[in-house]
């Protein structure tokens, strides 16, 4: 090891630490500032506004104990306890999964706390107009079409789970995008006598003696009312097609002008859920997690693909039409019809968890006027991030698949994702489909590849009379004359230095648009195809008995094949680079990077090295093919002939000269 490759990995640890250091020493400020805030209210005895900020800041110190103390304490002073684990000690290990309407949370989740009071009129003290929904006992009503079965529970009016019948998870469960009492979604309000009111708190009841809804060839619905008195209610309203990932709710505010505080113009609503893993590569599923949220009538924006930071938090002061949680394959999807106004949102890394991903928590303000009956429409999109499922929604939503930005994703929208579906239609085999792909992709930019081939043709045999340069040239100080001297040569050949690099660098849009194309491709999803048992995600061939960085614990056979093929490439084309001995590390540097592509690879879709191996052995195919058509001879005989023949003049240098003589300025004449 030199000691400049000694010095790179040094600078590399550095970095390391630093940008370690950094991010520990942000969160750490954004945890007290958030405390300051939270202690602040609660020594002001707002104590609903003090959970909140608790709990914020809780999410950037998940480990510490001080944010949950002062919240049981909150619950104390408020006359509220726990009758269950707090949120800490429920995602320290997993717990043997229930089903579903049992009452039990079947997950490894933080379980909600179940408000309980000691006689009626703590419950009238605490919640006013709504204390008779304090209390209840646990209802759950399913219903479910061809593609979703969906989970509601009485208690909040909430969706408690919900499964895509069609997937399965990597180890062959059901695919759950979230289930348990950890689950929030419920609107938190202020009551004309000052009463905070969280919805998600309370029971409602349902309006149906139905416990499960079966949708075929009409649309199924009911309804769940939370009372506040005679006339007096909020109502939710849930809705579903026949072979439909989205759910319909209707958000009803019915006589409660006289109840809600004065003079508010919107409404808190909050969202929580916990997102299960549920494909085998932990790390790169949550390289493609995050938030994704549409501004009003204007553009996606929200967590960058890869991104992977612990915490990431968006504040959004504008209007927004929709908002994901959004796994690799996967999102929940809330959307209105009416922009909400504004929100906030985190996605909190959980690594103490080993079947969850992310904490996945949102607040919007929902517009809300004092009318005596008004109904806000909202919409849950619970399914895959299939392209052409999301793009039929008509809002944007295919922007969940990420398939680069600018000429990357025209190019996969247009052309890939077109292509690909056109393949499936006559091929279930999602191997021979890349293969195809592939030869397709080939074929179409071969006349860039036999150009590139022919132009390090012309850069070979022009290679004994550079070597002729370097020669005349040895000393360091002769560099300029050396260059000047190589593209005199290359000006009277009439070759270009870069003749061979331009075609490649027209075919860079190809290569990184596959690049986005197959880590995001739902298609390619549990599809095996050889040894790979799920072109998705890496193909395993061996598990290693320790994680390597950047690696991984497994050696990636087509990740492995891709890199030997691109080395074995570079060196059969290697004699034909003219004038190498220029710069002795560029050879180095050549192999190097299939290398680091190997490292950086391992843990990506199989698909995806399997499609470049593919590129390697047909582009290698293609250069032989174009060898038999290339006579190197012929080749030099018409280069010796350009020279011989007067250099042209570019249209720009003739344009020049032609000004410069209508300005009465003559070029000085070489002596003789």
């Amino acid at each position: 090891m030199d000691r400049n490759t000694l010095i790179g990995i040094l600078l590399i640890g550095v970095i390391f630490i630093g940008y370690s250091y950094y991010n520990n020493n942000k969160l750490e400020k954004a945890y007290d500032k958030e405390i300051n805030v939270a202690d602040s209210l609660f020594v002001a005895d707002n104590y609903t506004e003090a959970i909140l900020a608790y709990r914020k800041a809780q999410s950037y110190q998940p480990r510490n104990q001080y944010p949950q103390k002062q919240i049981t304490e909150i619950n104390n002073i408020m006359g509220l306890y726990d009758d269950q684990s707090s949120v800490e000690d429920s995602l320290q290990g997993d717990t043997s999964s229930g089903q579903a309407g049992s009452g039990e949370t079947g997950s490894e989740l933080p379980v909600s706390a179940d408000v309980k009071m000691q006689n009626d009129s703590e419950l009238e003290s605490r919640y006013g107009a709504f204390s008779g929904a304090a209390s209840g006992e646990d209802k759950f009503i399913t219903m479910e079409n061809d593609l979703v079965r969906l989970v509601f529970s009485n208690k909040g009016g909430r969706l408690y789970s919900a499964e895509l019948k069609e997937y399965h998870t990597y180890d062959t469960l059901p695919l759950i995008l979230f289930e348990g009492d950890s689950t929030i979604f419920g609107f938190q309000f202020f009551t004309r006598d000052n009463h905070a009111i969280e919805t998600n708190e309370l029971y409602f009841t349902p309006l149906t003696d139905r416990d499960y809804i079966l949708v075929e060839d009409q649309p199924g619905s009911f309804s769940m009312r939370l009372e506040a008195g005679e006339g007096k209610y909020i109502e939710y309203t849930y809705s579903l097609k026949p072979d439909a990932y989205m759910l319909d709710l209707d958000f009803k505010v019915v006589g409660l002008e006289d109840i809600m505080a004065r003079n508010i113009s919107s409404l808190d609503l909050s969202w929580e859920i916990y997102m299960p893993q549920q494909e085998k590569g932990r790390t790169n599923e949550d390289n493609y997690s995050g938030i994704k949220f549409r501004y009003f009538q204007d553009e996606v924006d929200g967590s960058r693909s890869r991104g992977g930071k612990d915490v990431e938090e968006f504040e959004i002061s504008t209007k927004i039409q929709w908002l994901a949680f959004k796994d690799q394959f996967f999102s929940s999807v809330l959307v209105a019809d009416e922009p909400f106004l504004n929100a906030w949102t985190q996605s909190t890394k959980t690594p103490e968890s080993e079947r969850y991903l992310r904490h996945m928590q949102a607040k919007f303000s929902v517009p809300y006027n004092d009318e005596p009956d008004a109904v806000y429409k909202m919409h849950f999109y619970l399914g895959p991030n299939h392209y052409k499922t999301l793009k039929q929604y008509d809002i944007e939503l295919e922007k969940l698949v990420y398939l680069g930005n600018n000429i990357i994703r025209i190019i996969n929208e247009y052309v890939i994702i077109q292509l690909f579906a056109w393949l499936s239609k006559f091929i279930g085999n999602y191997g021979l489909i890349i293969l195809l792909l592939t030869v397709i992709i080939k074929m179409f930019l071969f006349p860039l590849t036999f150009k590139s081939y022919l132009s390090q043709a012309k850069m070979k045999v022009l290679k004994p009379q550079i070597d002729a340069i370097n020669e005349k040239f040895p000393k360091k100080e002769d560099a300029m004359k050396k260059q000047q001297a190589t593209m005199a040569l290359y000006k009277k050949a009439g070759v270009s230095p870069l003749g061979g690099c331009l075609p490649m660098v027209l075919q860079m849009p190809i290569l990184f648009a596959m690049f986005r194309f197959f880590p995001g491709s739902i298609e390619l999803r549990q599809q095996s195809f050889l040894w790979a048992k799920d072109l998705s995600t890496y193909d395993s061939i061996l598990k290693l008995p320790w994680d390597l960085p950047m690696y991984g614990d497994h050696i990636s056979l087509f990740t492995l094949l891709m890199t030997v093929s691109t080395i074995l490439t570079m060196k059969i084309n290697s004699p034909s680079q003219a004038g190498s001995s220029q710069m002795p590390g560029m050879k180095g540097m050549m192999y190097m990077m299939p290398v680091m592509f190997m490292l950086i690879l391992n843990n990506y879709s199989a698909g995806l090295t399997y499609y470049y191996f593919l590129a390697n052995l047909i582009t290698f195919g293609q250069n032989m093919l174009s060898k038999q058509f290339v006579n190197e001879e012929e080749i030099l005989k018409k280069l010796e002939a350009n020279k011989k023949k007067p250099v042209r003049k570019s249209k720009w240098q003739q344009r020049l000269e032609s000004a410069a003589k209508q300005k009465g300025y003559t070029p000085p004449r070489k002596k003789k």
